[in-house]
């Protein structure tokens, strides 16, 4: 990967939007809904604490992630779409 976040910013690859409902439905690209899912493909060094040393990081390289419907900004590396957002827009670790 040719970008490298900084300080608490995690990359995110977000997974593709869902095209058919449980029932089968089968939606639209107008009716799809943007995804709060994805892969973490890289992660900074972590938040610059007042005492200097740098915080640990929740999450690591490959984690499923839930984030946060507004979080982050959308960027294009690639041809790719991926999500920077900062660590505590993470909502959650997906087992």
């Amino acid at each position: 990967m040719k970008v490298k976040p900084l300080d608490d910013r995690v990359i995110v690859k977000q997974s593709e939007a869902e095209t058919t409902t449980a029932g089968g439905i089968v939606l639209p690209d107008s009716a799809q809904e943007k995804p709060q899912r994805g892969k973490v493909v890289a992660c900074g060094p972590g938040k610059l604490l007042d005492s200097g040393n740098r915080g640990d990081m929740s999450v690591k390289k490959g984690d499923v992630v839930i984030y946060s419907r507004y979080g982050g900004s959308e960027v294009e590396v690639d041809s790719t779409k991926y999500v920077i957002l900062r660590e505590s827009d993470i909502l959650a670790i997906v087992d």
